[in-house]
């Protein structure tokens, strides 16, 4: 299974739009969306062409290939703009090879490890900063960055699994 990894999307088509054409180019069978879909949140400025309304009708035009989880921008009203669930603070993904605890970052990170077994990918945004990285006690962390609003010095950016190995991809 293919997955296409988008995290920090606060409400910015243009982005999203971007994201989705590279990510049709790879092919996927699955988006994980780890969460701030709408909002920008009170500490992030307003982002250049910020639409939440057509964010919500891209995303739910693909809502059958979609799995999402909640972020700390997120809220219950954004549900409601929404055909696919997008409130669970986390959930497994089971992508053959791989097992994907997805969450958005804010509750489980490298820091507050989750309850998942050896071997499985932590995947979370949060931090606006792209990584990938094994952990001593045998999980992965993986943070596609942000599709929006990057920190830390990088760049806009998606994550993808292509059935065998993690990639951060630029857009």
């Amino acid at each position: 299974m293919r997955v296409l990894f988008l995290s920090d999307i606060h409400g910015v088509p243009s982005a999203l739009e971007a994201a989705l054409a590279a990510g049709d180019a790879l092919g996927f069978d699955r988006i994980a969306l780890l969460g701030d879909l709408l909002y920008h949140g009170p500490r992030n400025g307003v982002p250049d062409f910020y639409d939440p309304v057509k964010v919500a009708r891209m995303l739910n035009a693909r809502k059958d290939s979609i799995v999402a989880v909640r972020g700390n921008c997120d809220a219950e009203v954004d549900q409601m703009m929404f055909e696919f669930p997008m409130m669970g603070d986390y959930t497994l993904l089971d992508a053959g090879a791989e097992t994907f605890f997805l969450t958005h970052g804010h509750l489980w990170n490298e820091h507050r490890l989750p309850p998942a077994g050896v071997g499985t990918v932590l995947a979370h945004g949060h931090t606006h900063v792209p990584g990938l990285k094994k952990l001593e006690c045998g999980l992965t962390v993986f943070n596609p960055g942000s599709v929006s609003l990057p920190k830390g010095g990088s760049g806009r950016s998606f994550g993808y699994f292509d059935g065998d190995s993690l990639r951060i991809c630029e857009i």
